[in-house]
């Protein structure tokens, strides 16, 4: 493969909603560009882009896959992302290494809650975008619909390139509209195309939609404007030469159509890819300081880590986009994110599965590293002597949580060295040991998402989980003082136990925990004991004395007892302080109390009512609302406990429009009745102990 200029490169990933094709007009564009010899289908398992047994199976994309061709002397790398919501850590890696982006749009679908989801990503990140409207010869295919609702949906800054001839199965080819040429594709699957004249149907739609593409290439170069204005013209260099410079920044936002699926249009993708999205150069990255970094081959080093890939027979594979210098195998390179030095192993140009060794990647240019010692996700790769942090992809924060526990015992050390593997490459799942229940929980972007993660758990480490829902961590306080006496005394044949203690609880404000006040005066409990009262009363605030869950929030004093000159001893009076504990607890009201969340759900208007039912019979309390573009937002606090698989319900509910995020908020009391299953529920488990 040749070298190429850093102008001469293009990076663009494919987005959008499941099931648009994605992966098929990759497999398409990396066909009519020569990159692949045949094209292979996603239902038969032999596309280059799906790589891993998981999405050989079901059939879908689930991880994202990176890929390399040219064209018109140009090197693009294409990076296909999975389509479903619970994978976007997948997606939204790679929008961060890329200068550009291609929604694909089903033209029998339109605009569904994957292209709306992932154009939040897009906008959110001033990414120069295009569409594709894939699916052209399915029987419900409708072009100048779907152009309308994105425009609708997106704004009139979304402008076709190219008019289809035919719809559905009668869909044959399409019209150029900058060089007002017509073409018909070849029906073997082999791309090939004819020119042929404009039918005469589409001449006035023709003459309309290529004046609004002019008048869109005019407005964004003033000198075009002028030669606009002066003469209702542009020649085809300028049109694109203004259109490039609308698409950069993000003033203009370029169609075309396709039939991925038979090959039919994806020569002319790969044509406006090259004529109109970006290079490096043109969208130079900026660092964690907001510094930026010109796209030089010849200067420091700078890359990022932005996937990881393990396999048996090559260990971790890094995907690395390098922004400025050059990455050189066999040399030294520096590890800013963590402070460590390593070296360059071999270097690799990807295409899916398929890995070409390479020397260098120069920047601009991305690939793949292995054999890096200490190098994760989100990493920079830098010069030592020049050094610079890249600022790392924002994730979403775990949506669904489950308990995780082996399915046979001794299992225990392969599921923990599997989870923490299996984080170190997905930075959208998360795995964590929770002392106060005993259980270890996972977390991630949804319900397949875990299911995912499961069976990798199976098929690499050998080892069978079984997932339960999550205990909830109640607490348990008084609501008011009370004091009790502990006595023990315990006569046997040799030498006694005797401690005997007054304990006064009081309450403590919410989330001071526990204080511990020695109040004897004249020594009737000698000092020597005194920690001994303390640690039986932490140990039994631990285990509880209501439903087995640990007492906060008390103050503890003791103010009186007596002692034994011979028989009393530290464990006795431990066991005192235990033993009063408990006496003065029973007599201070101790009740329950359950986390409360911040919870933040963001649903389209139409889906209010139902989402605003749900959290009220979720015993929510609605904090306020605010408008969110075409959505809304509401905050409202929700007990914990009601809020297991509430991602999956809200996506029913709302057609997998509505999402939610949550955190930590305090500690409540429980509502009584609720109080009382709970305390039977937990005799029930300590009967069957």
């Amino acid at each position: 493969m040749k070298d190429y200029d850093t102008g001469q490169i293009r990076n663009i990933a494919l987005v959008g909603h499941q099931d648009t094709g994605k992966t098929t007009l990759a497999e398409a564009m990396l066909f009519a560009a020569g990159a692949i010899d045949r094209m292979g289908r996603v239902e038969d398992g032999h596309s280059t882009m799906d790589t891993s047994p998981e999405e050989h199976e079901r059939k879908i994309s689930i991880q994202s896959s990176l890929a390399f061709c040219e064209h018109n002397n140009h090197k693009i790398n294409l990076i296909d992302t999975p389509g479903y919501e619970d994978f976007v850590g997948e997606v939204l890696a790679p929008l961060d290494v890329v200068e550009s982006a291609m929604m694909v749009v089903r033209a029998d679908g339109g605009v569904e809650v994957g292209t709306e989801k992932v154009w939040t990503y897009l906008r959110e990140k001033n990414l120069p975008t295009c569409f594709c409207i894939n699916r052209m010869d399915k029987e419900n295919a409708d072009f100048d619909s779907v152009i309308k609702e994105m425009q609708e949906h997106f704004g009139r800054k979304v402008l076709p390139l190219q008019i289809p001839i035919g719809r559905g199965e009668s869909f044959k080819g399409v019209v150029e509209l900058l060089g007002k040429r017509a073409y018909e594709f070849s029906t073997d699957g082999e791309g090939k195309t004819t020119a042929v004249d404009i039918p005469a149907e589409l001449a006035d739609k023709v003459d309309t939609w290529r004046r609004e593409l002019f008048e869109a290439a005019a407005e964004n170069d003033e000198t075009l404007m002028e030669k606009y204005l002066e003469s209702d013209s542009l020649t085809d260099a300028e049109a694109i030469q203004g259109l490039a410079a609308g698409v950069l920044a993000g003033d203009l936002y370029p169609v075309v159509c396709v039939s991925a699926e038979k090959n039919m249009g994806a020569a002319g993708i790969l044509d406006s890819i090259v004529n109109l999205m970006p290079s490096p150069e043109q969208l130079p990255k900026k660092d964690a300081e907001g510094a930026e970094l010109k796209a030089d081959p010849a200067g420091a080093a700078a890359a990022k880590i932005f996937k990881n890939v393990s396999e048996s027979h090559v260990g971790d594979m890094l995907f690395v986009r390098v922004y400025r210098g050059t990455l050189a195998g066999g040399h030294d390179i520096y590890n800013s994110t963590r402070n460590t030095g390593d070296r360059l192993g071999q270097l690799f140009y990807l295409r899916g599965k398929h890995r070409t060794e390479t020397a260098q990647i120069a920047a601009g240019d991305m690939g793949a590293a292995v054999k890096l010692k200490n190098a994760h996700v989100g990493d920079t790769l830098c010069d030592k002597n020049g050094q610079v942090t890249l600022p790392p992809t924002e994730y979403p924060k775990p949506s669904i949580f489950s308990a995780i526990s082996a399915a046979a015992k001794g299992d225990e050390d392969k599921i923990g060295t599997g989870l923490n593997r299996l984080k170190e490459e997905d930075p959208t799942f998360d795995v964590r040991v929770d002392a106060e229940v005993n259980q270890t929980l996972i977390s991630g972007q949804g319900e397949l998402h875990l299911e995912i993660l499961v069976g990798r758990l199976k098929t690499r480490y050998g080892v069978n989980v079984v997932l339960s829902k999550p205990r909830i961590p109640y607490k348990e306080t008084i609501k008011k003082a009370a004091q009790a006496q502990g006595k023990y005394k315990k006569q046997t044949g040799g030498r006694g136990q005797y401690g005997d203690v007054w304990l006064k609880l009081e309450r403590l404000t919410r989330g001071e925990q526990f204080e511990f006040v020695n109040a004897i005066v004249g020594g009737v409990v000698p000092g020597k004991f005194v920690p001994a009262v303390e640690k039986g009363v932490v140990a039994t605030m631990a285990g509880g004395v209501l439903a087995g869950y640990p007492v906060v929030d008390v103050k503890v004093t003791l103010y009186d007892g007596s002692y034994h000159n011979v028989d009393s001893s530290e464990q006795a009076f431990k066991v005192a302080g235990s033993m009063a504990f408990k006496k003065a607890a029973a007599d201070a009201k101790t009740v329950l109390l359950e986390p409360i969340l911040n919870v933040e759900v963001k649903v389209p208007e139409e889906f209010m009512g139902d989402v605003m039912g749900d959290l009220s019979g979720r015993r929510g309390k609605i904090q306020g609302m605010e408008p969110a573009g075409p959505f809304t937002v509401v905050k409202c606090q929700v007990p914990l406990a009601e809020l297991y698989r509430y991602s999956t319900h809200l996506r029913s509910m709302t057609q997998g429009r509505g999402t939610h995020k949550r955190e930590f908020s305090h500690y409540e009391e429980v509502p009584h009745e609720n109080a009382l299953k709970i305390i039977a529920e937990a005799e029930k488990e300590k009967g069957h102990d």
